[in-house]
């Protein structure tokens, strides 16, 4: 019966994912907690088992996965191992602040293209396919989110009102200005997702260096930062190209932008 019953909570546990390092910080104590209790607990169910007494690995010692072939000795596995917990709060907060971001860009141009599309209708084409970039880039990270239980921004609310503010603001100032505003939040926006692959591949290279193994879905991660970096320069592109240096103030109102935008960025941060 006891073996029984270990054998059901080696099953269970088999399918708990090794780790998420994604989680937010507020449930990863109890989880790393669960998580050393289950790994001691599989070895009793191993070594009650094995008649020969031969005992697995230590749970406090990264795993391997195993290799075959003639070149498994010189050659072996990279490490299983997870990422440190600084490492996850910063992945916990780049998600988290890179969603509010996608959702003040969805709101600001939702507010701005009745406006344009009205006064210069020959912009429809633009103004849909930048809102679908934007749409798509939030819908990435909403899943995201969801995926590894992190918490959207306290700030939410209060982003969503001033993303539209400022698109249905600068709409009605003309066409300029509206497009001064996406040069302004893309030249931040561009900004921080640089900074942010300047850290993940870091990361990746110190963890290829430990012999760690990155895992498919950092590399993802990187890939998908890097693909939504670029969509969000595209923007900067269009909107210089649609006579954003020509808004009145220019200097002012970018300014002002992309202060409001650094900001936001440091408080979704930590919020």
């Amino acid at each position: 019966m006891a073996l029984y019953a270990c054998s059901k909570r080696g099953s269970f546990l088999a399918h708990l994912p090794v780790y998420d390092f994604l989680a937010p910080s507020l449930l990863q104590a109890p989880r790393a907690s669960h998580q050393i209790r289950s790994l001691n607990v599989t070895k009793r169910c191993f070594t009650a088992a094995s008649p020969s007494g031969n005992q697995s690995a230590s749970p406090s010692q990264p795993s391997r996965t195993p290799k075959s072939g003639p070149g498994a000795a010189s050659n072996p596995a990279p490490l299983n191992k997870p990422l440190t917990q600084a490492q996850r709060d910063f992945l916990t907060s780049a998600l988290r602040v890179n969603q509010a971001g996608e959702l003040a860009a969805t709101l600001i141009y939702t507010a701005q293209t009745p406006p344009i599309v009205s006064s210069h209708p020959h912009l429809r084409p633009l103004m849909k396919h930048m809102y679908e970039q934007e749409a798509t880039h939030f819908s990435t990270f909403n899943s995201l989110m969801a995926k590894h239980r992190i918490r959207p921004t306290a700030m939410y609310p209060v982003w969503t009102v001033v993303a539209s503010a400022l698109g249905w603001g600068t709409a009605i100032m003309g066409r300029e200005a509206a497009m001064a505003c996406t040069e302004a939040v893309e030249t931040e926006i561009g900004g921080h997702y640089n900074g942010q692959l300047r850290v993940l591949l870091e990361m990746a290279e110190q963890m290829e260096k430990d012999g760690e193994d990155i895992g498919g879905e950092l590399r993802v991660l990187i890939d998908t930062i890097r693909r939504i970096r670029d969509e969000e320069l595209e923007h900067l592109d269009h909107a210089v190209d649609n006579d954003a240096k020509q808004a009145v103030p220019y200097e002012l109102l970018t300014g002002v932008i992309r202060a409001g935008c650094r900001g936001a960025i440091w408080v979704s941060e930590r919020v």
